[in-house]
């Protein structure tokens, strides 16, 4: 969706060399390739293939999809198209319970420049091995992939993310970085590289899709477009998904970004100070001053929360949530989750359940 390489007489010259990774030649040629990805094209309209999953997230897809649509009208000519994909070409349910129409399905899908997968709830529920050969199939065929929402859990069961960096909706980061070790995954806004580009879903996929228009047709039509969508400034790809939930503290801030990194196997208060160069004692007081409470009881609401989420989103058992997030048995899970959500994991398994139903 972002990047449609232009091929050049240097990159026929390039094409086929075996330069070693390591070389300056290859970090060069890299730079080159960034650069030109990021030219405009020179014929229009840009084609861009959306693949959706099912549950899929409709805000997201509709916040990409219509600035690309007033970008047409207010340019006066087609100047993006798109494709929507589904795995068997019929209609998919997104996660709001509306139905939106495919125009083809996986093996029936035209070769496109670039490819969204729009995903949200239980992403994993339907990845497959098809899927999975049909995405690495386009990577194979130089279709610059990316995903929103949580479209990059298809991607990196893939194998397609490997030392990139990426970003999704913040809720399941967490998951994410547990099951994909090998990505970088950031709780960013959106993400552009040489290789792809994601975004958080939601209104990210505006500013995403508003970048893609600045880049590709320039500032004023961008801003034409942003002020028709009543939009704010647009947000930079590093800008946060939320606002931060602890005072404007570094050392406060640092401290609560290794708890929610050591969900799973949880540092000991005076580890954690140790890993901040400070004394435990210092550490209590800081907590004390900004957030009236202790750095234990912050650690333990962090990895309940992250334990709600799993049992909404996800369909691990309750014992297998109890040890993600730090827990040895399932009643003393069980207790300390009810003080926090007043009610059970089951009970919430069960409502969440009725509530897909």
């Amino acid at each position: 969706m972002l990047f449609r390489p232009i091929r050049t007489p240097a990159h026929d010259c390039l094409t086929g060399c075996r330069v070693p990774r390591s070389s300056p030649l290859a970090e060069t040629w890299c730079i080159l390739l960034f650069i030109m990805q990021l030219t405009p094209p020179d014929t229009a309209p840009e084609r861009i293939g959306f693949l959706l999953l099912p549950r899929f997230a409709m805000v997201a897809f509709f916040s990409a999809i219509e600035p690309l649509r007033i970008a047409n009208r207010i340019g006066g000519k087609t100047l993006f198209e798109w494709d929507l994909i589904s795995r068997d070409g019929e209609p998919v349910v997104a996660s709001n319970g509306m139905t939106l129409a495919a125009s083809c399905s996986l093996q029936q899908a035209p070769w496109v420049p670039s490819l969204a997968v729009c995903a949200s709830f239980e992403p994993q529920s339907s990845i497959d091995d098809e899927l999975i050969g049909w995405l690495q199939a386009r990577a194979a065929d130089d279709c610059v992939l990316g995903g929103m929402d949580t479209g990059c859990y298809a991607l990196a069961a893939a194998g397609l993310l490997d030392d990139q960096t990426v970003t999704l909706h913040w809720e399941c980061l967490p998951d994410f970085r547990a099951r994909f070790p090998r990505v970088d995954a950031v709780e960013s806004v959106y993400e552009i590289t040489a290789e792809g580009f994601s975004c958080a879903g939601g209104s990210a996929a505006i500013d995403m899709s508003l970048d893609l228009i600045r880049r590709r047709h320039g500032d004023d039509l961008a801003a034409q477009v942003r002020d028709q969508l009543v939009h704010e400034q647009g947000r930079l790809p590093a800008s946060r998904q939320r606002d931060p939930v602890v005072p404007q503290e570094p050392l406060l801030q640092r401290a609560i970004a290794l708890m929610e990194a050591n969900l799973e196997w949880p540092l000991g208060i005076r580890e954690l100070a140790d890993e901040l160069g400070i004394s435990w004692r210092r550490l209590d007081r800081l907590f004390a001053r900004h957030l009236n409470t202790s750095p234990q009881q912050t650690y333990l609401a962090r990895r309940l929360d992250h334990a709600h989420w799993l049992l909404r989103k996800t369909p691990h058992s309750v014992m297998q949530i109890a040890l993600a997030c730090g827990f040895a048995s399932a009643s003393s899970f069980s207790r300390a989750f009810r003080r926090r959500h007043g009610l059970t994991p089951s009970q919430l398994r069960l409502q969440a359940l009725s509530n897909y139903a």
